[in-house]
């Protein structure tokens, strides 16, 4: 089976559900150029991933080639998703590959996308019809303006051009021979839904010459008509509070997903940058020998939620499960808290802060003399925690639920970062900075920001040199987000 799937115009979150669940089964993904590089993550692990994409000079594939690609893994029991940019069905050519199918007697299905059109219009802030303006919208190829022909096209009321950057300036002249009016509003949009789209508003008189003194490139399109002229009044995407900030999130993969998300909706351009990874423990049998006497314990105790989740792990793979728990649970913030409480756990502590000093200061309230504190957490961690609580005579059992390692390819990923310097750099915890600094030479980082998510942290910075422009007053990834925005704000 063959899904010919439209990613949309370049926002990964204009993928539709239904390309989704294809990706989600898919066993080889063909992708564009043009489609998103984040929803390729969709797909599972395993999936076979090709890139097949076209650039005006460089073809990856001839599409001959590809269409034997989508024939051969399909004929060898694949489920294969062809992933477009914007639609397939609109100048993507999908026509020519859904008849390749069905002439090679293979199944497929289309499953349609934002197009590039309709996409890029919205985010740029020009609606394609307006009671007021436009009842009609054209859509036409650019790539080859004397085999047009534009008298059939140039009084429609919105006339979108794709593909048409490099040839605008034969093209507006080719407008105004046929009647359209010189000083017509019209703009080009190049990268559109993306944090780093770029626009240029302009006249088929002006919007040639505004296009080569900014050095505008492909991939482009442009809008024609009395809409353009809205773009000033409608254009919300590039108001948005961190639209354009290229943020660097250096969490561990699996957990990096929702601060991109969170930055993608500021209109951030997230650079996932994981520079720790989480790994298993070097010895289970501690943590496990814990979960089958759960009933002895007085205080649970988590400084992470990646401790949180694996303890629950270990406790699948037991034969006990959480009824013998009778523990008072602690946690060292809301993030770790809330892991506890999806699992329909309540917790009795939590730190105001996320520092140990603040857990111990929360867990203090309590008499916990000879009481029984398992504490759960990384294989490296500060000594603070263990410490002060048998210094108040409780009996504590440290157990090992994961391990931090350094990122595979950091120095590799680290010279593209340094040759474009973001604007801003998130730390989470001190192992992020020792690894990311560890193959990162400050020096070369102009002058990118750096944002803390607490004092240890920012603490880690110090040791390094280093000082963070902005610190979370609430100990969290959304904390550590507010703060850079106030910054700009400020």
């Amino acid at each position: 089976m063959v899904y010919l799937v439209g990613a949309g115009p370049g926002d990964p979150d204009l993928l539709t559900l239904k390309g989704r669940r294809a990706l989600e089964r898919a066993s080889v993904v063909l992708y564009d150029n043009l489609a998103p590089e984040q929803v390729l993550d969709y797909a599972p692990p395993n999936a076979l991933r090709i890139y097949v994409g076209k650039k005006r000079s460089t073809h990856a594939y001839s599409q001959e080639q590809i269409c034997a690609l989508l024939i051969e893994h399909a004929r060898a029991g694949k489920t294969v998703v062809r992933l477009k940019g914007g639609d397939p069905y609109l100048f993507g050519r999908g026509g020519e590959e859904a008849e390749a199918l069905f002439e090679a007697g293979i199944p497929f299905e289309v499953i349609p996308g934002v197009t590039s059109a309709a996409g890029i219009a919205g985010y740029s802030g020009v609606p394609l019809t307006h009671r007021a303006h436009a009842s009609a919208v054209s859509i036409v190829t650019g790539h080859d303006p004397e085999a047009m022909d534009w008298n059939r096209f140039a009084n429609s009321d919105t006339l979108v051009i794709l593909m048409g950057l490099t040839s605008f300036d034969a093209i507006a002249r080719k407008l105004v021979a046929c009647g359209r009016p010189p000083d017509t509003p019209a703009i080009a949009v190049r990268w559109g839904t993306r944090p780093d789209q770029e626009t240029l508003q302009g006249t088929l008189a002006t919007l040639p010459r505004l296009i080569e003194e900014h050095g505008m490139k492909p991939p482009s399109t442009i809008i024609v008509g009395e809409v353009a002229r809205l773009h000033a009044k409608l254009n919300w995407f590039e108001r948005l509070p961190l639209f354009g900030k290229r943020i660097v999130v250096t969490r561990p993969r699996a957990q990096a997903s929702g601060m991109s998300q969170m930055l993608r909706e500021l209109g951030a351009q997230p650079i996932e940058f994981p520079v720790i990874q989480i790994g298993p423990a070097e010895d289970y049998g501690p943590l496990d020998r814990a979960i089958r006497k759960l009933e002895d314990y007085d205080w649970l105790v988590f400084t992470s939620a990646n401790g949180v989740r694996a303890f629950f792990e270990r406790v699948d793979l037991s034969a006990r499960d959480l009824r013998g728990l009778r523990a008072r649970l602690a946690a060292i913030g809301p993030a770790t808290r809330e892991v506890l409480e999806r699992a329909h756990l309540k917790v009795d502590e939590v730190g105001d802060e996320y520092v140990a000093e603040s857990l111990a200061a929360s867990i203090g309230k309590h008499s916990i003399a000879g009481a029984s504190v398992l504490l759960v957490r990384a294989a490296a961690a500060r000594a603070f925690l263990p410490e002060w609580l048998r210094e108040r005579g409780a009996k504590v059992e440290v157990v090992e639920a994961y391990r931090t390692s350094a990122a595979p390819n950091l120095e590799e990923r680290a010279r593209e970062l340094e040759s474009h310097p973001p604007d801003w750099i998130t730390f989470t915890s001190s192992s992020t900075v020792d690894a990311f600094f560890s193959a990162v030479d400050a020096g070369k980082l102009g002058a990118s920001r750096l944002a803390s998510i607490g004092p240890v942290t920012s603490a880690t910075l110090g040791k390094n040199g280093l000082a963070a422009a902005v610190e979370a007053s609430e100990h969290t990834v959304e904390g550590m987000l507010r703060a850079i925005l106030a910054e700009y704000n400020r």
